[in-house]
């Protein structure tokens, strides 16, 4: 039995209905594919590919740079940390409403090209471990096949009453 809400892929409203940001923090456009491995408590070995398209219009642009607008790398690891968010999704237990993801630390962030205006991001996360509510994932976003960049992302799963 799938883990996860419906069919593939995933639109915006599913995304917003699973994660707490909204704009313009919302990082994340779609979700196309997830690939299932283990069970509820010990993802390792799952994947999931996501797209953000990247505009003009978004407001970072605007200081970062105004002649020659980059995304700002720390914007890009959040992208990939909000697609592993949601690869990360499992049951919320009986005394909790839900559970917040926090980033508890990024190693080997590597950034190999610009993200510009026009650019579609093609986000990747894989669970490398699943221990106690505690994740380490492997991200990357790459843009037409090229990576962009790429770091390990750990994560803490706490439910919320």
């Amino acid at each position: 039995m799938a883990r996860y809400p419906k069919e593939l892929p995933w639109d915006i409203d599913t995304i917003l209905s699973m994660l707490p940001h909204r704009y313009p923090f919302l990082l994340v456009d779609r979700i196309d594919k997830i690939i299932e491995q283990g069970t509820d408590d010990d993802r390792v070995g799952s994947e999931i590919f996501a797209t953000k398209c990247v505009t003009f219009n978004e407001p970072f642009f605007t200081g970062h740079f105004p002649k020659k607008p980059i995304m700002p790398g720390v914007l890009i690891v959040e992208a990939m940390a909000q697609t592993c968010a949601l690869l990360s999704q499992r049951p919320v237990p009986p005394d909790a409403d839900h559970w917040d993801f926090f980033i508890a630390g990024v190693t080997e962030a590597k950034f190999r090209r610009p993200v510009v205006p026009g650019d579609k991001l093609e986000l990747y996360g894989k669970v490398i471990r699943d221990k106690m509510s505690l994740y380490v994932f492997e991200a990357e976003a790459r843009v037409d096949g090229v990576v962009a960049a790429q770091a390990k992302i750990m994560a803490k799963l706490i439910p919320v009453p």
